[in-house]
């Protein structure tokens, strides 16, 4: 099966599966289809780490109702912030990293997001996956966001072979056609966190089990 045909029967599954289980999209996406703008998608993304999507939804909510911009955000102390954003996982330190992050797109960029990924990433806690899904959701240009849901599932279908989210990433940028990009990641966090789980997956309730190597899969259900 050539790529583009692969890769179109891998995602439409996955979709009309969900669809079928009545699974929404991870907390960032419902966030970017209320609002994609650039501060509400790394804003959220960065509340979202380690913290279940119930969470991300309200506290980001929450925080977008007194700062909806990188400027407004900026004028808040680190306490503020971090009270509002808990109990987002380690909500003291992302209070902190927020702060620094509103204080140099004011200084820096005049309040403006740029969308260029290594610029992106120069912000404080910011990586690639990060930038990828900012550029991916807010500036609608191709980027691969690989998270560990991702990262884990591409493995376990076999598709490649990698160590880690960073190399993954590399190799799915030389196979996977530009057009799957953007869709990737929402539709593998959604897919990584209903049936293809980190612990003992749901392989019997799986609609690509046939076609899945299931690689490093020890128990599964």
């Amino acid at each position: 099966m050539e790529n583009c045909e692969y890769f179109d029967f891998l995602l439409t599954t996955i979709q009309k599966q969900l669809s079928e289980m009545g699974k929404d999209l991870p907390s960032v996406s419902q966030i970017a289809r209320e609002n994609n703008s650039p501060y509400r998608i790394l804003i959220s993304t960065l509340i979202s780490l380690r913290t279940k999507d119930s969470v991300t939804l309200s506290r980001s909510r929450a925080l977008f109702e007194v700062a909806d911009d990188f400027e407004k955000l900026s004028k808040m102390s680190e306490e503020k912030i971090s009270s509002i954003i808990y109990p987002s996982a380690f909500y003291k330190r992302k209070g902190k990293t927020l702060k620094e992050i509103a204080n140099i797109v004011v200084r820096k960029y005049n309040g403006e997001l740029p969308d260029d990924l290594d610029e992106i990433k120069k912000l404080p806690g910011v990586g690639i996956k990060t930038a990828s899904l900012v550029l991916n959701l807010a500036y609608r240009k191709d980027a691969i966001c690989v998270d560990c849901h991702v990262h884990e599932i591409v493995n376990r279908l076999g598709i490649i072979r990698t160590k880690n989210a960073e190399e993954s990433e590399k190799e799915l940028r030389k196979i996977l056609p530009r057009k799957y990009w953007i869709d990737l990641n929402e539709l593998l966090v959604s897919f990584g966190q209903s049936i293809c789980l980190p612990l003992s997956p749901l392989c019997s309730e799986c609609q690509l089990s046939s076609i899945c190597r299931k690689v490093d899969v020890i128990r599964h259900r």
